[in-house]
């Protein structure tokens, strides 16, 4: 592919954009959410244990109820997620991760209905995806008004 000055307007365009999303506030948020979470040791060690127990959960998710440590280890998972869910910095990290995610999904569609009104992108949030020109239909159960 040949280098022109069109593609040489793409990439600063494009180096400008990404410079806009990380000086956001939901990426500066997202960061300090971070920072907030992976510095607090006792947050990082339940994380870890946490992530220790996922991987018997799923050893005791290929045997199902016959795992000899089922509803042990069904019931400690359970409670470690709750745990987590419930840190308030946890918490604080999820949102923050949700609104940088929905700031990306915008994004995308702009430039995704800039190029073409018949552009399909994937979003994670159902609100952007009711701007597509599918409508939602097709594998949510709805009707579908799209001429796939």
């Amino acid at each position: 592919m040949m280098m022109t000055s069109d593609w040489v307007l793409i990439l600063d365009e494009t180096e400008a954009l990404c410079e806009m999303i990380l000086s956001s506030e939901p990426a500066i948020a997202l960061q300090q959410a971070y920072d907030a979470v992976y510095s607090d040791a006792q947050i990082v060690e339940a994380i870890y244990a946490f992530n220790r127990m996922k991987e018997q959960y799923e050893d005791v998710q290929r045997f199902g109820k016959y795992h000899p440590d089922y509803h042990t280890i069904m019931k400690s998972i359970r409670q470690q997620k709750r745990a987590l869910d419930l840190n308030e910095k946890v918490s604080a990290l999820k949102i923050a991760e949700n609104d940088f995610q929905d700031l990306l999904d915008e994004i995308s569609l702009l430039i995704g209905k800039t190029v073409s009104e018949a552009v399909k992108v994937p979003v994670s949030n159902p609100f952007f995806a009711s701007g597509s020109s599918c409508g939602g239909g097709c594998g949510s159960g709805g009707s579908c008004s799209c001429s796939a």
